[in-house]
């Protein structure tokens, strides 16, 4: 005869306080992305789940948790999945059904994720790396995805490059340079600038109608800082990330706003209720501190900004 195990995660707690969410973390899967007409790119994909927990229930089902993640990453990696985003909502969506207490579940996952690519200048084979964030919260009402990136490039301070320029200018000045010509090479050369090291992160939260492609929003975040940095770089290269890089010096602020107007014209598509998530943060050179930016909206109020249609704030 075998020994029944009492539920204690069922019984009341001491305190009745509900909790928002209530999981595990660092849940390791691989996880196998398909490609049209290539070889499938495997992901080790580290997962977080949550669901929400009322104020009369003592704790979640934590190994109910662990199951689900499991029968649907298993099933992923078996079956291939086009959209990393969907796996999340898949198993956000059993979640739900598995707790009958719970009214949410969320699960979120990342993963490094490789791209090839060619070299500006010396055009050799090489690597990028991007980290992808994707997530689901399941409720009642439906299900919403998230999708997107975290890059790194290389910024440039406009602040310090202007100085940089009148210095230069006095300089010439001083040596009795036609002012003219000043302006022309000041032009046509861009002065030095304390560069930074860049992290640009962007998702996009829809309905998953239509999917949104992670690709795109990897170019997008990448294009938004003042040059892209690259694994691979021969004196050309480096030579021309520098230049590009003092060609478009950038604040924080600046790359945000890059970000903002890539996602308008890359998706002008997207439903007006998809929320766009926009951050950017600089590893400072000459600070102890770094510099950071950050923007939530929806599409519809990031379009009208964008285009100039939003009203101005008071």
């Amino acid at each position: 005869m075998s020994k029944q195990l009492p539920d204690v995660q069922a019984s009341s707690p001491d305190v009745t306080v509900g909790l928002n969410r209530v999981g595990v973390t660092g849940v390791e899967k691989l996880v196998k992305l398909g490609r049209e007409d290539k070889r499938p790119i495997v992901l080790m994909a580290e997962f977080e789940v949550f669901v929400d927990l009322p104020s009369w229930r003592k704790g979640a089902d934590m190994s109910r948790n662990m199951e689900v993640i499991d029968e649907t990453l298993e099933a992923a990696v078996a079956d291939e999945a086009y959209h990393v985003e969907e796996v999340c909502g898949e198993a956000a969506e059993r979640l739900l059904d598995k707790h009958d207490y719970t009214s949410k579940a969320e699960v979120r996952m990342e993963a490094e994720y490789v791209t090839r690519e060619e070299t500006p200048e010396s055009h050799r084979p090489t690597q990028s790396t991007a980290d992808i964030i994707a997530s689901a919260t399941a409720t009642e009402e439906g299900t919403r995805e998230e999708i997107g990136a975290r890059v790194t490039g290389m910024t440039v301070c406009p602040c310090s490059q202007g100085m940089s320029v009148a210095r230069a200018k006095q300089t010439l000045e001083d040596l009795n340079v036609e002012e003219d010509v000043i302006n022309d090479f000041l032009d046509e050369v861009p002065q030095p600038g304390h560069s930074q090291r860049g992290h640009a992160t962007l998702t996009v939260e829809t309905d998953g109608d239509p999917p949104v492609d992670l690709n795109e929003l990897i170019e997008v975040a990448r294009d938004s800082m003042s040059a892209r940095i690259y694994n691979l770089a021969k004196r050309p290269d480096e030579d021309h990330m520098t230049y590009e890089s003092h060609a478009d010096a950038k604040f924080v602020e600046d790359c945000v706003r890059a970000m903002a107007e890539g996602v308008i014209e890359t998706y002008p598509d997207l439903p007006e209720d998809a929320v766009i998530r926009m951050k950017q943060s600089n590893d400072e050179s000459i600070h102890q501190h770094n510099a950071h930016a950050e923007r939530l909206a929806t599409f519809e109020d990031l379009k009208g900004e964008v285009n100039g249609d939003a009203p101005a704030d008071d």
